[in-house]
């Protein structure tokens, strides 16, 4: 294996260039649990909505030729025949001349075409109030159709869906959707050193796996659902047993360690092994998370992660989670929430990369942390990260800089 990265793309080309074809299953889902599931298929209203013309404001149901002229000087009179109950049929018309007392959201009598607000009117005599403005035709009304005609989409392909579209979608008795199933993200482990989190007592070298963790995390927020899948020694036929295995059932397979060049970079030869297309590619140019490969083997996408848990959470925030995102069908993915604040100090960088900064919001300020790419800690207690682009050597204190904040 030579010892230099290959296919070394920016995070941009290896975002926009790599987009394998798969899509996670689609599956029906209840009106209940579909809250952020990715619609598999464009959703039409099966009714005009609000389906019947209703009142917009609580008043009188008029027809609008009874009140031109009217003013407050010169009002006019109108019989008030009855009134719209909520929730039933009216059993009344308005006739020439007549008025129906009606609320918000009543629905409109036959005969009338307009609603006079009641604060434009006065109760004058018995049955009889005056209207003190003149309405046009369909003033103060909602037309059967006017929040949604039948069959208009409700909700598009590959989206996400919202609290507000699930209300949407029940007012118009739409109760199961078709949806793309949540991403099944296989996460493998490797490394000699590497044991569970759960062991009691470390030997000498022996490190706690902090990667497999935090990655679900990551998936779980993207959509996805993980399944860890342990840890492998560093040995290539074990490594490719695993990777196989995975790949029969997951949609994406991740696997963290054995991706930098050098005497353990098993992971780049064993995917090499997989199934075409293969490596896609192998080194991005991003601080941290350089070892990065990305590849697509008989059909199943393959992210290979540095062993460096910071690395690989950081690189996996940026490539993983917008795969993720692409797998599960969704095409309108949310943009991560930001924060506007001045740099507290000045960040040195490399040009010809983009680094990824981590910082603390303190008093509308950005506070870099700095500390040996190794340090988890330092993620853990940062509000979010910025970015020096590849074409910047650096950014001053006090520039306006957008923290892309951690969920």
């Amino acid at each position: 294996m030579t010892s230099e990265f290959f296919s070394v793309r920016t995070v941009a080309e290896a975002r926009t260039g790599f987009a394998p074809a798969r899509r996670s299953a689609r599956e029906q889902c209840a009106l209940a649990d579909a809250l952020d599931r990715v619609t598999a298929a464009p959703i039409p209203s099966p009714h005009d909505l609000p389906g019947f013309a209703r009142s917009a404001v609580d008043g009188y149901a008029v027809r609008a030729a009874d009140t031109f002229g009217a003013s407050s000087s010169l009002p006019v009179p109108l019989h008030v025949r009855g009134e719209v109950a909520m929730g039933t049929a009216p059993t009344v018309a308005v006739e020439a001349g007549e008025a129906v007392a009606i609320p918000t959201g009543g629905a409109l009598p036959t005969g009338a075409d307009a609603i006079v607000m009641v604060e434009h009117t006065t109760p004058s005599m018995r049955d009889t109030v005056d209207v003190l403005g003149a309405v046009a035709p369909g003033e103060g009304v909602v037309r059967a159709d006017e929040d949604v005609v039948i069959g208009a989409e409700l909700a598009p392909k590959g989206e996400s869906l919202r609290p507000a579209q699930l209300g949407l979608l029940a007012s118009a008795g739409v109760t199961s959707i078709a949806v793309f199933a949540r991403p099944r993200v296989a996460i493998l482990s490797t490394g000699n050193e590497v044991v569970p989190p759960a062991t009691a007592q470390l030997e000498l070298g022996e490190v706690r796996d902090a990667t497999a963790g935090a990655l679900a995390g990551l998936v779980r927020r993207a959509g996805g659902t993980p399944e860890l899948c342990g840890i492998a020694a560093d040995d290539s036929a074990r490594v490719r047993e695993e990777l196989r295995a995975a790949m029969a059932w997951a949609d994406i397979v991740v696997v963290s360690a054995g991706s930098s060049v050098g005497t353990r970079d098993l992971t780049a030869v064993v995917v090499e092994s997989l199934g075409a297309p293969g490596i896609c590619c192998h080194g991005l140019a991003i601080k941290p998370g350089k070892p990065t490969l990305l590849a697509e083997c008989d059909g199943v996408p393959i992210v290979g992660l540095p062993g460096n848990p910071v690395s690989a959470i950081v690189v996996f925030s940026l490539i993983g989670v917008p795969l993720i995102q692409l797998v599960g069908g969704n095409e309108r993915p949310a943009a991560p929430p930001t924060a506007t604040a001045a740099l507290a100090r000045d960040v040195p960088s490399a040009a010809g990369r983009l680094d990824v900064v981590q910082v603390r919001l303190v008093d509308d300020q950005a506070e870099p942390l700095f500390a040996k790419s190794s340090a988890l800690s330092v993620l853990a207690r940062s509000d979010g990260q910025i970015q020096v682009p590849e074409d910047a050597s650096g950014l001053y204190t006090g520039a306006a800089v957008t923290v892309e904040l951690h969920a």
